[in-house]
């Protein structure tokens, strides 16, 4: 089970950090990812971080503002927000997969945390 937070509402320009906590004992072996969806779009990827945390990918949206870490013996993982734009709003949502790549698809990914929702004024 995954459980974020941390979204807010922010003027352009701001940061925010977000959290995705997990239950069980396997945390590490999973990749996990982020996906926001802003209203009346898709489900679109930000990036993931590898189970160790050494490797992390980036959407080129993001690419520079947003930043992917992990504490594996906390469970958790986090997404560092900075220097945000009105286009950023929407509800943010971390994933974790078994698999290995730099694994974009929505479809990949087997557990979803309820989501996040990140409003950024102007």
């Amino acid at each position: 089970q995954l459980q974020a937070s941390g979204g807010g509402s922010v003027q352009a320009g701001g940061s925010l950090r977000l959290s995705c906590a997990a239950s069980g004992r396997t945390f590490s072996s999973y990749v996990m990812g982020w996906f926001r969806q802003a209203p009346g779009k898709e489900r679109e990827f930000v990036g993931t971080i590898s189970r160790s945390g050494g490797s992390t990918y980036y959407a080129d949206s993001v690419k520079g503002r947003f930043t992917i870490s992990r504490d594996n013996a906390k469970n958790s993982v986090f997404l560092q927000v900075n220097s945000l734009k009105p286009e950023d709003t929407a509800v943010y949502y971390c994933a974790a997969t078994t698999r290995s790549g730099t694994l974009r698809g929505v479809g990949v990914y087997e557990y979803w945390g309820q989501g996040t929702l990140v409003t950024v004024s102007r």
